[in-house]
């Protein structure tokens, strides 16, 4: 027997208009064995709407999802206990995300805060794209801290009307980076102990880039952002304790004929910093660069297909070895083995078979 990880899904089961089809069974939580690559369910809660995104806190016994779900003026954030011993999932509480469209969370380092992004659409509600919660003693949220708006647009008329919050990462000193799709900023927040947002730098990506969801090397100093809307990755060095960021690279995600038809997802970078994984919904692929932790150059390894349709999340396990990609319209997430050396992913041909995967989460 290997090393087991658990291996927690978050899927759709409740229709939206701007995704094809709702095929999901909500929150389950899988191990998995890294060297026979065995898969087993463990437990799964069938009746929480839409937990398009998830975070795991360190310890692998707390899960936080959100509720995305098409129509509601405020989302919904759930926290549950994950029993490992009787292997159940049971839920704790919940609270109102403060906005629409809930599309991202994470739990701070030191596991006593929640971070919560909302993408936003349309107008009325509390319409906050940044929220902090607390975490109790029980792993429960508490009622809202401290929430944020946000205002602004960007040069793509369609998708960037209003600013659309759609990640939020903590990098170092408790600071935040806020990735906003919508205004095509990278907001830095200095992250207080009463939970308080202070806005400290705002950097622009380029006109209609459309930043989704962010990396940091694990030196510290450099953040990598899959930028959805021009289909890029792009490099800045990070200033720890003013949260001002430097542009250095951008290289294209995708081949440029594909670009008119892609839009760009998830981001993970290797345990050792050297590769970064980004997935490409449309192009249906999981594109792979080198890193140069020196200067953040990019250096293109390959383009490897994504084993199934519109990848919208990554994993890696801690050792790096795998790599689990959740194919939203194929009802599946394929596991790939990783090269650690060149970063090429070889796909095993093991998968999880779920309805229409959102997002996946590993822990040890």
């Amino acid at each position: 027997m290997g090393l087991k990880y658990l291996v927690f899904v978050g899927t759709l089961n409740r229709a939206a208009p701007y995704f094809q089809g709702a095929n999901g069974d909500g929150l389950s939580v899988y191990s998995f064995d890294e060297d026979t690559l065995a898969l087993e369910r463990l437990a799964n809660v069938p009746d929480i709407e839409n937990p398009t995104f998830l975070s795991v806190d360190a310890s692998g016994n707390y899960v936080y999802a959100n509720s995305e779900v098409f129509g509601w003026k405020e989302g919904l954030v759930s926290a549950f206990r994950f029993d490992r011993e009787a292997g159940t999932l049971d839920y704790i509480n919940m609270q109102p995300s403060l906005g629409s469209i809930t599309a991202q969370n994470a739990v701070t380092r030191d596991n006593r805060k929640l971070l919560v992004v909302n993408y936003g659409m349309g107008s009325g509600g509390p319409d906050q794209a940044a929220v902090v919660y607390g975490l109790r003693d029980d792993g429960g949220l508490t009622p809202p801290i401290s929430s944020i708006a946000r205002e602004g647009t960007g040069p793509n008329t369609d998708r960037q009307e209003r600013s659309h919050a759609h990640s939020i990462t903590e990098i170092a000193g408790n600071i935040v980076i806020l990735a906003d799709l919508g205004t095509d900023s990278l907001a830095s927040y200095r992250l207080s102990a009463d939970g308080t947002l202070e806005e400290l730098a705002d950097t622009k990506t380029a006109p209609g880039a459309g930043p989704r969801h962010v990396a940091l090397h694990p030196n510290g100093q450099l953040l990598f952002v899959m930028n959805e809307l021009d289909s890029t990755i792009a490099s800045f060095a990070v200033d720890a304790r003013s949260g001002v960021l430097t542009a250095l690279d951008a290289q294209p995600a995708v081949p440029e004929e594909a670009r008119s038809k892609n839009h760009c997802a998830d981001i993970q970078i290797s345990p050792d910093g050297r590769f970064l994984y980004g997935s490409n919904r449309g192009h249906d692929s999981i594109v792979v660069f080198e890193t140069d932790p020196e200067n953040g150059k990019l250096s293109h390894v390959g383009f490897f297909p994504c084993g199934g349709a519109t990848p919208r999340n990554l994993a890696l396990t801690p050792s790096g070895r795998h790599l689990f990609c959740a194919n939203q319209n194929a009802d599946r997430i394929s596991i790939f083995e990783r090269d650690v050396q060149t970063g090429a992913l070889a796909d095993t041909g093991q998968a999880i078979e779920v309805g229409t995967p959102m997002c996946v989460r590993i822990v040890r």
